[in-house]
C-alpha cells in the first residue's frame, strides 16, 4: 500500500537523488563534449604547416613513408618501429586533407574509449554512482592532459598502445585475444613487452604467451617486408635509440634522457642507465603484480606502464598517459591526505613545469626531469593501499568544528564549505600556492589595456587625488631620492617583503593555527582574484611610467619612455596592473590576520608596521598611486567578506589540554591560543 502511494503520490528520496545524479552525470557529458570540441578546433583552426606535424613528416607529400629507400635515413626520419611504419604506410596513399580530418576524429574516438574503459576497469568496491561518473571525469581528464593534447597536435598513435593494453586486460574476452592486442600494442612500442611479466606472474600464462608471439610475428612480418629498415632499428640503433634528433631535451622523460640532461655521456651513461633501467623493472614489475593480486588491476596497469616509460630509450610527451591512470591509486590513511596523490599527478599532467615548479636555477633538474619523477614515484616508491588495509574503504573522517551562529540566517551561502581543525596536507599546499600564483602571474601578464589606456587612468586617477588634496606621490618621491640610505631601503622593501611577509604569516598560521590558516588562505585567495578582476577592466599606469609628471622610477631606472615596451620589463611583468595595489593589498591582509591572532599587544602593533612601510615603500619608490593602495584595501576587505558569506564566521577553538596525538586536529599553539570569540 505504501508502495502503491508512493508511485501514484509525490516523488520519494531515491527518485530525487536519480534526479540529481542525472543532471550531474549530463553536466559532467557536457563537459566532456566541449573539452572534446575545443580540442578539435584547435587542431582543425591550425594553420596546414602547424598542425599533424609528425603526420605530415610520415604520410604527407614529402613525408618518409612515401620514399623508396629506408624509413631511418631521410632528414625527416621515422622513429616508430618497422612494424608501425609497414601498418602506416597505406595511408600514405589517402588524400591529405581527408587524412587529417579523419586522423583528427579517430584519435578523439580513442580518447573517449580510453576513458571509458578506464572508468570500467576501477577496482571494487565501486557504487554505481561513482561508476557512472567515472567516464566522462576520465574523458575531461585526459582531454586536459598534456600527452593528449601533443598527441592530437602532431598526428601521433601513442594513445594506441595504451587503448590496447587497456582493451586486452579488461574487455575481451579469452587470455588468446587478451595476449594478442597487448602483442600487436607491444610492436608499436616495444616496451609494452614489460606486460609480458605481469600477465605470466599474475596467472595469465597464455596471455603471456600469446603476448610474446604476437610481438615475435609482428616483428618478423616486418623484418621480412623491411629487412634493411628492420636492421637499422634492432641492431644499428638498438630498438630505436639514437633515431630522435636530440635525446637529452626535456621532452624526452626517460632515464637515458634524464642521465643525458646531468652531463653523462658514453658508456658510463649507458652502464648506468642499463642498471637503473633493471632496478626500476624489478622494483616496479614486483608491485604490479602485487596489486594486481590485490585486486587492483587498473593500478597494476598503470604502474607498469610507468615502468615502460622509465625504462625506454626515448619517451616523448605524447607517450605518458601510464602516469594519468596512477590517479586510481589510494594513498594515505586519512580523508584529507587521499586527494594530494591525484590532484599532483593531475597538476604534473596538465600543467607546463614553470607552472609548477619556479623557474630558478637551483631547481632546474627537479623541473626538468619533473614528470619523470612521478613516473619513478608512481612505479617504485607511492605507498598506494591495498584493499585489506581497513583505510582503503573507509579513511579515517576529517574533523571539523562547530559551526559558529552567523549575524544573518542565511549565512553561509555555501554550508558544505567547512574548515577542518586539522592541518592541511604540506604537499598539497604547496602544490595549490605554487600553480595558484603560476595562475596569477599569467593572468596579471595578459590583462593589458595598452599604453595610451593605461595613461589615460593615470591621468584620470592623478587628477581625483588632486582634487581630493592626496596628490602626495610627487612630493614622496622627490623627498627620498636625495636621501640614499631612505631610498635604498624603500627600494628594498618594495622588492623583498612583498612575498616574504605573506608566506611567513601562512607557515606560521599553518604550525599554529591550523583551522585559521584555512580561513586566511581563503580570504588571501578571494582578494587576489578580486585584483585581477582590476588589472583587467581597469588598466593603470603608475607614476614611474606617466612621461609628463616627472617622476623617478628609484627600483627600476630611468624610464626611456620612446619605446611603448619600456624595455625588457615588459617581459617579465604587466607594467600596467597598478589598480588595486596588491602591494599593500597583501600587507594589509598580513596586518588584519596578525591583529585578530597575536596573543601579544606588541604583536599586534609589529603587525601594523608592515602594511605602513609598504604604502610608504610602494609611493615614495613611485610605483603606485595613493588610490591604488585605496583600492588594495578595498579587495582585502572584500576577500574577508566574501570568505564570510560563503562559509560562516571564523570557527575559534579554544585553548584547552589535549593529548599529543590531538594537537593537530586541535590547531593548539602558543600563537592565539587564548580563547577568543567567534569572528562576526
Amino acid at each position: 500500500m505504501a508502495n502503491a502511494q508512493h508511485r501514484g503520490g509525490a516523488p520519494g528520496p531515491a527518485d530525487s537523488v536519480t534526479g540529481r545524479l542525472g543532471v550531474l552525470l549530463a553536466g559532467l557529458w557536457l563537459i566532456a563534449a566541449v573539452l572534446g570540441a575545443r580540442q578539435l578546433m584547435v587542431v582543425l583552426s591550425a594553420p596546414p604547416g602547424e598542425r599533424l606535424t609528425d603526420l605530415e613528416t610520415w604520410i604527407g607529400p614529402e613525408g618518409v613513408l612515401h620514399v623508396s629507400g629506408s624509413l631511418y635515413d631521410a632528414p625527416d626520419r621515422f622513429t616508430g618501429t618497422p612494424f608501425a611504419g609497414l601498418v602506416l604506410k597505406p595511408l600514405a596513399r589517402a588524400a591529405e586533407q581527408a587524412l587529417g580530418w579523419g586522423w583528427t576524429f579517430g584519435s578523439l574516438a580513442l580518447v573517449v574509449a580510453l576513458g571509458v574503459v578506464a572508468a570500467r576497469a576501477l577496482p571494487p568496491p565501486v557504487s554505481r554512482r561513482t561508476s557512472l561518473l567515472a567516464a566522462p571525469v576520465a574523458i575531461s581528464l585526459l582531454m586536459l592532459s598534456l600527452p593528449v593534447r601533443n598527441t592530437f597536435t602532431l598526428g601521433q598513435t601513442s594513445i594506441l598502445p595504451v587503448l590496447l593494453v587497456l582493451l586486452g586486460c579488461f574487455a575481451v574476452r579469452g587470455q588468446t585475444a587478451s595476449g594478442v592486442l597487448v602483442g600487436v600494442a607491444a610492436a608499436l612500442q616495444p616496451t609494452v613487452l614489460l606486460f609480458a611479466p605481469l600477465l605470466w606472474f599474475t596467472g595469465r600464462r597464455r596471455a603471456a604467451a600469446a603476448t610474446g608471439v604476437t610481438f615475435a610475428a609482428g616483428t618478423a612480418v616486418a623484418w621480412l617486408a623491411m629487412p634493411h629498415d628492420s636492421f637499422t632499428y634492432w641492431v644499428h640503433h638498438l630498438a630505436g635509440t639514437g633515431l630522435a634528433s636530440d635525446p637529452a631535451a626535456t621532452a624526452n622523460q626517460s632515464l637515458h634522457g634524464m642521465l643525458l640532461r646531468l652531463g653523462l655521456e658514453g658508456p658510463l651513461e649507458i652502464a648506468l642507465f642499463l642498471l637503473l633501467g633493471a632496478a626500476v623493472a624489478a622494483l616496479g614489475l614486483r608491485r604490479s603484480i602485487a596489486y594486481a593480486r590485490d585486486g587492483q588491476l587498473l593500478l597494476a596497469v598503470a604502474i607498469t606502464g610507468c615502468v615502460a616509460v622509465a625504462v625506454s630509450p626515448t619517451t616523448w610527451q605524447h607517450q605518458l598517459l601510464w602516469v594519468l591512470l596512477a590517479v586510481v591509486g589510494r594513498v594515505g590513511a586519512k580523508a584529507a591526505d587521499r586527494p594530494v596523490w591525484p590532484i599532483a599527478v593531475v597538476l604534473v599532467m596538465t600543467l607546463p613545469t614553470k607552472a609548477v615548479l619556479p623557474n630558478l636555477p637551483v631547481l632546474a633538474p627537479v623541473r626538468d626531469n619533473l614528470i619523470l619523477l612521478a613516473v619513478l614515484a608512481a612505479a617504485c616508491a607511492v605507498p598506494f593501499l591495498k584493499r585489506s588495509d581497513p583505510a582503503y574503504r573507509s579513511a579515517l573522517p576529517t574533523v571539523y568544528p562547530d559551526p559558529v551562529p552567523a549575524r544573518w540566517s542565511w549565512v553561509p551561502l555555501l554550508p558544505v564549505w567547512r574548515r577542518a581543525l586539522a592541518r592541511p596536507n604540506l604537499l598539497l599546499e604547496l602544490l595549490l600556492i605554487r600553480v595558484g600564483y603560476s595562475a596569477y602571474q599569467q593572468v596579471r601578464l595578459v590583462a593589458r589595456g595598452g599604453r595610451p589606456r593605461a595613461e589615460e587612468h593615470g591621468a584620470q586617477v592623478h587628477a581625483v587625488e588632486r582634487f581630493l588634496h592626496i596628490d602626495i606621490e610627487h612630493w614622496a618621491n622627490h623627498a627620498v631620492v636625495p636621501v640614499g640610505w631612505l631610498r635604498d631601503f624603500f627600494d628594498f622593501y618594495y622588492t623583498s617583503f612583498h612575498f616574504v611577509v605573506p608566506l611567513a604569516v601562512l607557515a606560521v598560521l599553518y604550525v599554529r593555527r591550523p583551522a585559521d590558516y584555512r580561513w586566511a588562505r581563503a580570504s588571501l585567495g578571494f582578494a587576489t582574484v578580486l585584483a585581477l578582476v582590476g588589472f583587467w577592466l581597469y588598466p593603470l599606469a603608475p607614476p614611474r611610467l606617466m612621461p609628463t609628471l616627472g617622476f623617478i622610477d628609484t627600483v627600476h631606472g630611468v624610464q626611456d619612455f620612446s619605446k611603448p615596451d619600456y624595455g625588457t620589463l615588459t617581459a617579465v611583468t604587466n607594467q600596467y596592473a597598478a589598480m588595486p595595489s596588491l602591494h599593500f593589498g597583501w600587507s594589509l591582509w598580513c596586518g588584519v590576520v596578525i591583529v585578530l591572532l597575536a596573543p601579544k599587544w606588541w604583536m599586534k602593533a609589529l603587525g601594523l608596521v608592515h602594511p605602513l612601510c609598504t604604502v610608504s615603500a610602494i609611493v615614495a619608490t613611485g610605483n603606485h598611486w595613493v588610490l591604488d593602495a585605496v583600492g588594495g584595501a578595498v579587495v582585502v576587505g572584500a576577500g574577508f567578506g566574501l570568505t564570510y558569506l560563503l562559509s560562516g564566521p571564523r570557527s575559534v577553538v579554544a585553548a584547552r589540554p589535549a593529548p599529543v596525538g590531538e594537537a593537530e586536529g586541535a590547531g593548539q599553539g602558543r600563537w592565539g591560543s587564548r580563547g577568543s570569540v567567534p569572528e562576526r
